[in-house]
């Protein structure tokens, strides 16, 4: 986990991303991760120098109407003395069974987001926890430019104005494999999707396509990475010639 911390507690500075006196809400899919960046979050609270509380919140979509097991999140939550929300939705029907989304993932997203931010107000929650990583922001950013035809991402951190939140994403500098690599030495309870798309979306598709120009070009990911950064687009900035971030509601 050294190596991740690392990661953390640079974008955690770099970012501004924890304050004293914090409350966060962290969104725990049960996916390597949320998991890893839970953890991640419990061992810095140690030594890091910032006094914050937690709690982990999982959404259950309930895909075919079937309850997840999360016991072995609630466990992990338990030996970390961390408080463990779990709220049972009908995100995976009215998705998939109600509406018959063609193209599902915005819809489950925007419902996935809502949900984890009325879950975050409801336990007194000031800022909620993302496990975005390295990865999933030049997959971001490579998206929007493609399909969308537009220069964007996903902000380390964003203020949400109608409901009074900061999204916060302390693994944006960890690269994938280095979070792969964690969970699997730690052995760190991870829970497979079980959403009826996954692996077969445009994302996948993108990550693949990734894969594929970094063997053939070692470095692209990072030249991507190191674009983003030096446009200073979406907060993405470095911190000595940073702006302000402007609010946004995603």
């Amino acid at each position: 986990m050294q190596k991740i911390l690392g990661y953390m507690r640079k974008a955690i500075t770099e970012f501004d991303l924890i304050q004293d006196g914090d409350r966060i809400a962290v969104g725990v899919s049960g996916g390597k991760d949320s998991v890893v960046m839970l953890r991640g979050l419990c061992l810095l609270r140690r030594f890091i120098g910032v006094d914050y509380e937690m709690v982990a919140v999982t959404l259950d979509p309930c895909f075919d109407g079937v309850q997840g097991d999360y016991s072995g999140i609630s466990e992990l939550c338990e030996q970390m003395g961390i408080e463990y929300v779990l709220k049972r939705t009908q995100i995976g029907q009215i998705v998939f069974d109600v509406r018959k989304e063609e193209h599902p993932c915005s819809l489950c997203a925007r419902m996935r987001r809502g949900a984890l931010h009325d879950a975050a107000k409801e336990h007194g929650c000031n800022k909620v926890a993302l496990g975005h990583h390295f990865n999933d922001a030049v997959e971001t950013f490579m998206m929007n430019l493609f399909i969308e035809g537009r220069i964007g991402c996903f902000s380390p951190k964003s203020y949400l104005s109608r409901k009074d939140l900061t999204l916060i994403r302390p693994m944006v500098l960890a690269p994938e494999c280095d979070i792969r690599r964690a969970a699997n030495r730690n052995e760190l309870t991870v829970i497979k999707s079980k959403c009826p798309v996954d692996g077969h979306t445009k994302r996948e598709d993108m990550k693949n396509y990734l894969a594929q120009m970094e063997k053939n070009d070692k470095g692209f990911t990072d030249r991507i990475f190191g674009a983003l950064r030096r446009s200073g687009i979406d907060g993405w900035g470095f911190k000595e010639n940073k702006k302000e971030a402007e609010f946004c509601d995603e």
